[in-house]
């Protein structure tokens, strides 16, 4: 369906380009052919990487005067021996580690202390445990199936509203890849030769500001409900005693994030220095298992191949798009259409919303930033700011009904299991919250770039 959505508005705008002025009608036709034969791929039900491989060996062999498939080899070659793409499957493993070590079990229980006698109780540790976890995960779903897997016996016994429980811990998983390390940052970062230092000082700042409009709303609605816990007074001394469970994750958090932001490390040094420190906390904690080693490197493996083929796949189709010279083609066409630049992204922040509800997230990324990322660029934005914003779109996708994958992620781990509509209708504020965000960034750029000046 998002597909023939794509088709769709490729069509669109090429009619309102032949109407404003005369494009060139070749480019266009091209580029409407390959948007065909990309809805028959996906709606084949062909794997991403191998749809988007095919395209561009296709495109190549069927626009191009000048063949360039003998070279793919070499292309292909290039991007997999990137030493920022070693990041991934390093990061991918300190979630893995931290999910099987039972660390996330104490940081809950000691953010709980601290947020759950708030207005709202325990939706407040909800985000916050989501929102810190995120700071050492990468990861959406990881971060869900953590936090969750930690929160969700503990409402069992309460009078919480489920969908509310369920969605503030969807929202809150859906800061796992804005809150870095995420690894879409990491993504963008390699497509576009972007700073993935600058990329993630400019989402912490992003996933901040998401951060605090969740915590609000719970705050609000725990006021207007009364809904918070009923728990008997603690002093300051265990308070303070219960920071001790956060110095795990605060750890971790300085060894990746701090040595990133201080200059003392690159994201792969961070990110292996992050696999370090979660496998000696573990073995502090006498939870370091051969057997857990061997389920968390089998786990990083089988998602880094997925990721891993997707980011080739798709490097062999830019590279043949843009050796036809479409994205430049397009970019040069929309930027001398008629319209303001804030018009032209706003249809393009649109369209990522609607293309979000039905395409995985991350290849959502892949397959539209070679065409998308020149036309943002011809408007004069910064590729930082773009690049939160894309990711914060990329996240929206994850909680986004009827495709989400968080979502599914939180059904699959309900005891007793209920109707999926529960999940999609808690989520619908938080998923609010995120589209404001999203807005105020996009009015006030400043708001997240004055930290990269």
């Amino acid at each position: 369906m998002i597909a023939i959505l794509f088709l769709l508005l490729l069509i669109v705008l090429a009619a309102v380009l032949m109407l404003t002025g005369g494009a060139p009608t070749v480019g266009i036709s091209q580029l409407i052919i390959i948007s065909v034969v990309f809805v028959v791929f996906f709606l084949s039900g062909i794997y991403v990487a191998v749809a988007l491989g095919m395209l561009g060996l296709l495109a190549d062999v069927a626009f191009s005067s000048r063949p360039t498939h003998p070279f793919i080899g070499e292309v292909a070659w290039a991007a997999s021996k990137n030493f920022l793409l070693v990041a991934i499957p390093l990061f991918l493993l300190m979630g893995e580690i931290l999910l099987r070590s039972g660390l996330s079990d104490r940081l809950y229980r000691a953010l709980n202390v601290w947020f759950g006698r708030w207005p709202g109780g325990l939706l407040h540790t909800n985000i916050m445990s989501c929102a810190v976890f995120s700071a050492v995960s990468g990861s959406s779903p990881a971060t869900a199936a953590t936090i969750g897997s930690v929160a969700l016996p503990y409402f069992a016994t309460t009078s919480y509203n489920p969908r509310l429980v369920l969605g503030s811990l969807a929202a809150g998983g859906a800061l796992g890849n804005l809150i870095p390390p995420g690894i879409s940052l990491i993504v963008y970062g390699l497509f576009t030769e972007s700073s993935v230092g600058q990329l993630y000082a400019a989402a912490f700042v992003a996933g901040g500001l998401i951060t605090t409009l969740f915590v609000a709303f719970i705050f609000a609605y725990g006021l207007v409900r009364r809904q918070h816990e009923v728990v008997p007074p603690m002093p300051w001394r265990l308070r303070l005693t219960s920071l001790v469970d956060l110095l795990p994750t605060a750890t971790l958090i300085l060894l990746v994030l701090g040595t990133i932001y201080l200059g003392f490390a690159t994201p792969t040094e961070s990110a292996a220095l992050g696999v370090t420190g979660a496998l000696l906390l573990a073995a502090l904690d006498r939870r370091l298992t051969l057997r857990m080693v061997h389920a968390s490197v089998r786990a990083t493996a089988r998602t880094t191949s997925m990721i891993g083929l997707i980011v080739l796949g798709a490097f062999v189709l830019n590279y043949v798009l843009t050796s036809l010279r479409l994205p430049q083609m397009l970019a040069g066409m929309v930027s001398s259409l008629p319209y303001p630049s804030w018009a032209i992204m706003g249809i393009i922040i649109l369209f990522y919303l609607a293309l979000g509800t039905f395409m995985e997230s991350l290849s959502m990324m892949i397959t539209t930033l070679p065409v998308v990322f020149p036309v943002v660029m011809a408007f004069g934005y910064d590729p930082i700011w773009f690049g939160v914003v894309m990711t914060m779109l990329i996240e929206i996708a994850m909680i986004s009904p009827p495709d989400g994958m968080v979502m599914y992620v939180l059904q699959g781990m309900r005891k007793p299991p209920g109707p999926i509509t529960d999940v999609f209708v808690g989520v619908l504020p938080f998923l609010g919250l995120y589209v404001l965000g999203v807005g105020i960034i996009w009015l006030f750029p400043g708001l997240i770039l004055w930290v990269i000046k």
